[in-house]
C-alpha cells in the first residue's frame, strides 16, 4: 500500500471535486466527478447502491482519482488502488462531504443506500 503524502493529502481534504474512473463490464472507463476526503492513507467518497460505480466495483475493484489544484491546473495527483464498499446506513459521509462541499445537509431521495467507497492507494503520484 502506498501513503499520502502531505501535500497529495491537503489537494483531497480541500473542496476540490476529484474524478473517478471504474472499469465498465466491456472494460471501457467509467468517469464521475465526486466529493472525496481522506481517512488515514485512504481516499474515501460517497455513492448510492445499485449505481454503476458500485457494480463496476463488486466486478472489479481497481480504480483511479485525479484531483486538481484549482490555483493552479498544472499541479494535481492521482491515486491509483482497489476499492472496499462499506455500508453507510445513516448517510454520515454523504452528509459530512456535503456541508464540507456546499455547506447545506444532504438530502437523498427516501430509500437510497448509501455507501462508502474506500481506496486503497497502490500508486500516488503528485506532478506540479
Amino acid at each position: 500500500m502506498a501513503e499520502l503524502s502531505e501535500d497529495v493529502r491537503a489537494l483531497f481534504d480541500a473542496p476540490n471535486y476529484a474524478t473517478v474512473t471504474s472499469l465498465n463490464p466491456d472494460g471501457g472507463p467509467q468517469n464521475t466527478v465526486v466529493w472525496v476526503r481522506t481517512d488515514g492513507d485512504d481516499v474515501i467518497f460517497s455513492t448510492a447502491a445499485g449505481r454503476q460505480k458500485p457494480r463496476n466495483y463488486e466486478r472489479d475493484p481497481r480504480t483511479s482519482l485525479l484531483i486538481i489544484d484549482p490555483a493552479n491546473p498544472y499541479r494535481y495527483a492521482e491515486v491509483r488502488g482497489s476499492v472496499t464498499l462499506e455500508d453507510d446506513p445513516e448517510g454520515d459521509l454523504i452528509q459530512e462531504l456535503s456541508l464540507k462541499y456546499t455547506g447545506k445537509p444532504w438530502e437523498d431521495k427516501p430509500g437510497v443506500k448509501r455507501l462508502i467507497v474506500r481506496v486503497k492507494p497502490e500508486r500516488v503520484t503528485l506532478r506540479g
